[in-house]
């Protein structure tokens, strides 16, 4: 019991450490560069030792700090293009890989969740992980099937045994409440970020993520849902406990792999499944799959989208809501005044302030242009632009966006389509966008 505050406080201590050490002070001293001044006075190894030291300390410390550190990777597109490159390959290994538990914690988890016979539950288990997640890492093993009659050959199916790390839900609690005192030096990674309400909104959902049997829950309604679909795969649950879940293994290209080697032709496939995949499963599920960074994403061989890790999702059993999709198109075709009401009626823009309507659709058209033509190809250029427009103090879309309001109703919803777009932009992936919209976003098809 005495390890565990000792651990506790050795985490607390890296994390409060980051801004102290070389890359720290770096990163602290670099204000006004990030934000556009003086680009060119920082030399490329100081960007690679920056990321270096910041995200191996994220990787080594798992919990909500490689959480944070997976959610921020999705946004790497956005940066600018000179410090892209250092940064891209620390994301990268980030997103796919932690150091890993001790073998003697792994099977003291496994006794603990299904029994001390749970070896006589599998015909083989890897004690090497095949990958880690952010509070837990992946074994793969081998899964004896009951027999569907007596005498009958005993069958098996290959699994992923996602075993949570021990003390996971304080950890991610203590690095959570850190990072968010810290949260300023992030703007190293995406300048203008808030990073304040992406960490509350992790905070809100550890619960959930922490508790597996839940996340099975959600895999199981996803399974079904695109059950014989001929563009989304999503590997059945086997078994679960609240600390272990084992499912079944899909082999495939890994999305972070297709955006690194992808032909275009592959990229712009991937991207309409990932867009296929984040529109209709509202529809399909009543869920919202709402960590789009590509570690959770494999292209099959048979070209399907293979989807792994349901811990974090967002319940929406009515589907996606239908004035997204309508206020999308009113700004499409125009109508500023039905746009700022909309707007006004879902509490994006407060009873009391008064905005201009014509301004309000200004800032909104250039986000919705990847829906404004029949085809739409995301690039690295066009959001480092988005970015740069919405977070430079003298751009209007900046003094705008300082004036509108996200409900909370909305929070996950939004988090979900600027990480979707994120990978889009990875990909740099062409697509019809646009009909994806009509076929499976309430309130977007014109009205017949």
């Amino acid at each position: 019991m005495t390890d565990i505050p000792r651990r506790a406080a050795s985490r607390t201590a890296k994390l409060a450490a980051l801004p102290l050490g070389f890359a720290g002070r770096t990163v602290l001293g670099l204000g006004k560069r990030v934000t556009g001044i003086a680009t060119d006075v920082i030399a490329a190894d100081i960007q690679q030792r920056t990321a270096e030291q910041l995200f191996s300390v994220l990787g080594q410390l798992k919990g909500g700090a490689m959480k944070f550190g997976q959610a921020l990777s999705v946004f790497e597109a956005a940066m600018p293009e000179e410090m892209a490159g250092p940064y891209r390959q620390a994301l990268t290994k980030l997103q796919e890989a932690a150091p890993p538990m001790p073998v003697a914690s792994v099977h003291k988890a496994l006794a603990e969740q299904l029994g001390e016979n749970w070896r006589d539950m599998f015909a083989e288990f890897d004690d090497s992980p095949a990958a880690a997640a952010s509070i837990g890492q992946v074994h793969r093993a081998v899964w004896k099937l009951p027999p569907t009659r007596k005498g009958a050959k005993p069958k098996t199916l290959d699994v992923a045994v996602k075993v949570q790390y021990p003390g996971a839900g304080d950890a991610l609690l203590a690095d959570l409440k850190q990072l968010s005192r810290l949260a300023g030096m992030f703007k190293i990674i995406q300048p203008g970020m808030d990073m304040k309400p992406l960490l509350t909104e992790l905070r809100e959902r550890i619960t959930e993520e922490l508790d597996y049997a839940m996340e099975a829950e959600a895999q199981k309604a996803f399974a079904a849902g695109y059950a014989g679909d001929e563009d989304i795969y999503v590997p059945r649950v086997v078994a679960s406990a609240p600390r272990v879940l084992v499912t079944e293994w899909i082999d495939g290209t890994p999305l972070s792999r297709v955006i690194t080697e992808g032909t275009e032709a592959e990229r712009d496939e991937a991207g309409r499944l990932m867009a296929t995949l984040n529109f209709s499963a509202p529809a399909r599920t009543g869920l919202l799959h709402a960590d789009p960074h590509p570690g959770n994403f494999r292209i099959l061989p048979d070209g399907r989208l293979g989807v792994i890790d349901f811990g974090a999702v967002a319940r929406l059993p009515g589907g996606h809501p239908e004035p997204i999709g309508r206020l999308v198109r009113l700004a499409l075709d125009g109508d500023a005044d039905a746009v700022a009401e909309g707007l006004r009626d879902e509490g994006f823009i407060k009873p009391d302030d008064e905005l201009d309507a014509e301004a309000v659709l200004a800032f909104l058209r250039p986000m919705i242009e990847p829906v404004a033509v029949d085809e739409f190809r995301f690039t690295r250029a066009w959001i480092r632009g988005e970015a740069t427009r919405l977070s430079s103090p003298r751009s209007p879309a900046f003094q705008l966006s300082r004036k509108l309001n996200l409900p909370p109703s909305y929070l996950l919803i939004h988090r979900v389509t600027l990480g979707s777009i994120g990978v889009l932009c990875q990909l740099e992936a062409q697509a019809p966008y646009r009909s994806i919209l009509q076929k499976w976003l309430p309130g977007f098809a014109p009205v017949a």
